[in-house]
């Protein structure tokens, strides 16, 4: 009489689970970046901005984030944020694919007390979201979290009034926005912003749109051979007042 081996419950328990985690890649894949973390621990000496820190004598550049310049609304709050959350305390720093930059700073992730650091400052409109070099396993997350600060309509997330202008047109595959007036009345811009994820930043100087007049901007008017990356990026537009206008992301 032939017999037919029958498979232990445990063993058919983890061939289920081998074969959920083999269709769901990216789950794994991320799951494997966050457990196998190159990480280490640091005193927080100096708050330099809103996304740069010295620990250990150390500058890191905090991942995940892009915080405003000296001078743009919202650099003090941001800078101040970090001050009240991590000075002279001890974080632990988690490193991404890159431990550093071409500045030579290491690039972290800082945690303490359990909490993201880098998130908590994108979730509370300190700072946007920002993955140059490529989305890893905490895109989602910052994602998320700057849904969720456009929801609570505060800091860098705050609307503008001003609804007036629309992006009619963003094809950054040949690096052009057009920007139109959809009212009836015309829309002083004067000091208003566009910008990327990063430090890419265009500032229209003295310019009025009238009804239903369009503004077309490629890489040339930021003085640069790109400003949309291909690997991912957003659109910020935002009012004299830093108020938000417009975001997008792809």
């Amino acid at each position: 009489m032939n017999r037919e081996k029958i498979k232990a419950p445990h063993q058919i328990i983890s061939a289920n689970i081998i074969m959920a985690l083999i269709a769901n890649y990216s789950f794994f894949d991320n799951f494997l970046e966050k457990s196998y973390e190159d990480s280490e621990y640091g005193v927080v000496e100096r708050v330099i901005d809103g996304d740069t820190l010295v620990i250990n004598r150390t500058s890191v550049r905090l991942l995940g984030i892009n915080s405003p310049e000296k001078g743009e609304a919202g650099y003090a709050s941001a800078m101040n944020f970090l001050k009240d959350g991590v000075l002279e305390k001890e974080v632990k720093l988690v490193f991404g694919r890159e431990k550093y930059d071409l500045y030579k700073r290491k690039l972290a992730y800082v945690f303490i007390g359990g909490k993201n650091i880098n998130l908590e400052s994108v979730k509370n409109g300190y700072s946007n979201f920002y993955f140059p070099s490529g989305r890893d396993g905490y895109y989602v997350d910052f994602y998320d979290a700057w849904k969720n600060c456009m929801g609570k309509n505060i800091n860098l997330c705050e609307k503008s009034y001003e609804t007036c202008m629309i992006l009619s047109e963003w094809d950054f595959k040949n690096q052009r926005v057009v920007l139109e007036n959809s009212c009836s009345k015309e829309v002083n811009i004067t000091g208003w912003s566009l910008k990327d994820e990063g430090r890419k930043k265009y500032v229209f100087e003295d310019k009025s749109l009238n009804s239903g007049e369009k503004i077309i901007l490629t890489a040339k008017d930021w003085n640069e051979t790109y400003v949309w990356t291909f690997s991912g990026d957003s659109i910020f537009i935002r009012d004299n007042q830093g108020k938000l206008v417009y975001w997008d992301s792809y």
